[in-house]
């Protein structure tokens, strides 16, 4: 049930949400392969390409240089919550700063378990506790220069960014494309169809809010990035497109056709109605499994410092845990960021810090 949310000023905290997982954990794989057996063959196919790959739930410690990164460049962060399924980074000490969330204090218990990141995500306004503006993780992404809330919030709204990737053909659904491509197609229907005419929600009777008449659909997806988001609008959202989240709170892995709403539907649709702006970051993204890692990596350390915000993207999807291609990624974020945050346990840090004598300030 959608509860009144008072407003929030905005020199209020910030708080940070981060999904995490660890894919190695031998229980949870057992229970991965369980989900995977009782799909059967009809469910099997409906998985989104790289929907069930290693890459989507390996931990290659990205989280705790995630956190490095946060303290070092918004160290006025608010609470921070970290999503799991009963998981526990075995570096992470207790913090008073920190609270970890069980995806069964969140998601229904006939609807677990779940493997779908879109799935879990599209509960995480439901955090108790939550401020209304907070900043939601993938653990694969960093803040990489000093946070101005001003660059990423503005008062009733907040800011989006465009990936460099090619725009998605505006097409049906497509059972080989990515989910960033079925998303946007999935948005840009529901808005074409839907948003103009659905009232908005809420216990107490509102005037409709408009869309905004400028507001042009495009077939560019967004960038892997800091999510600036609003509670009370991923509320209002969660009834207006009622139909969007029950579908993809079905899934137990990615779906094709049932693509992440608040990575891009969510963003779409405050841009339609005024809610969000486009704006330029500095970023770079890394996809982890292209021949040029090397090369993207070492023009990603050269940057560090002056980037917003960077993404390194796991896409050696079923590659081996001892790839080296996974030990160079650690190897530089352990460069950029050689300091460990609060979060961590005294081993980890001194294991961290001895490991980097001659780390790049």
């Amino acid at each position: 049930m959608r509860h009144d949310l008072p407003a929030t000023p905005d020199d209020s905290p910030v708080d940070i949400v981060y999904l995490w997982v660890d894919g190695q954990d031998l229980g949870w794989r057992a229970k991965r392969r369980h989900a995977m057996r009782k799909l059967g063959a009809d469910g099997s196919e409906a998985i989104a390409k790289f929907g069930n790959v290693e890459g989507r739930f390996r931990d290659n410690d990205e989280l705790l240089y995630s956190l490095r990164a946060l303290e070092r460049f918004f160290p006025d962060h608010g609470h921070i919550y970290l999503v799991t399924d009963g998981q526990t980074p075995d570096w992470l000490k207790a913090s008073d700063r920190m609270t970890l969330v069980d995806h069964r204090e969140l998601i229904p218990e006939v609807s677990l378990p779940t493997f779908d990141s879109s799935n879990i995500e599209s509960y995480i306004h439901r955090i108790p506790g939550l401020s209304e503006r907070y900043f939601y993780f993938n653990d694969d992404v960093f803040f990489g220069a000093p946070v101005n809330l001003d660059d990423w919030f503005w008062p009733g709204g907040f800011y989006v960014t465009w990936s460099d990737d090619p725009e998605v053909s505006d097409d049906v659904l497509q059972t080989d494309a990515t989910a960033p491509e079925n998303a946007c197609r999935l948005s840009n229907q529901w808005l074409a169809h839907k948003a103009a005419t659905l009232p908005v929600s809420g216990i107490v009777a509102k005037p409709r809010r408009a869309m905004d008449p400028l507001y042009k659909s495009t077939f560019r997806t967004f960038a892997h990035s800091p999510r600036p988001m609003l509670k009370s609008l991923l509320w209002e959202l969660e009834v207006e497109a009622v139909e969007l989240f029950e579908g993809v709170r079905s899934t137990v892995f990615r779906i094709w056709d049932k693509p992440t709403i608040v990575s891009d539907f969510v963003l779409r649709w405050a841009l339609a109605h005024g809610m969000a702006r486009v704006k330029n970051y500095r970023h770079r993204y890394v996809s982890t499994g292209e021949l040029d890692q090397g090369a993207e990596l070492k023009l990603l350390a050269e940057q560090f410092g002056s980037l917003d915000f960077f993404c390194i993207n796991d896409t050696t999807d079923d590659a081996h845990a001892e790839d080296p291609r996974l030990e160079n990624v650690k190897a530089s974020l352990r460069l950029m960021l050689f300091k460990p945050s609060e979060f961590e346990r005294r081993l980890q840090a001194e294991v961290s810090v001895d490991a980097c004598p001659t780390a790049l300030a």
